[in-house]
């Protein structure tokens, strides 16, 4: 079974900066696609960024340029590096992978952008 749990969120001041991580269990991790998807309050879940396998990177156009998406295999961990935070970035930010077809979602992290 694979578990995706996520930590590093938090408030922080516009202009500012947050890691947030996503540690995977239960399978083998490299093989896979993981991606970042955020949800505001009262809108739809969307696609933030997303790492291959081979680590070919790809990104929203509103966080294209400030949001980094990285992979450590050997911990089984991906990050996301935000910087120049705004405040349309606050969100519950959740990770993301699909295993054997089925797709698996992490608990979320709250990141709060505000002064």
């Amino acid at each position: 079974q694979v578990q995706l749990v996520e930590s590093g969120g938090g408030v922080v001041q516009p202009g500012g900066s947050l890691r947030l991580s996503c540690a995977g269990s239960g399978t083998i991790f490299s093989g896979y696609v993981m991606r970042w998807y955020r949800q505001a309050p009262g809108k739809q879940r969307e696609f933030v960024a997303g790492i291959s396998s081979g680590e070919n990177t790809n990104y929203s156009d509103s966080v294209k340029g400030r949001f980094t998406i990285s992979r450590d295999n050997a911990k089984k961990t991906v990050y996301l590096q935000m910087n120049s935070l705004k405040p349309e970035d606050t969100a519950v930010y959740y990770c993301f992978t699909i295993v054997n077809q089925r797709s698996y979602w992490g608990q979320g992290t709250q990141v709060t952008v505000s002064s």
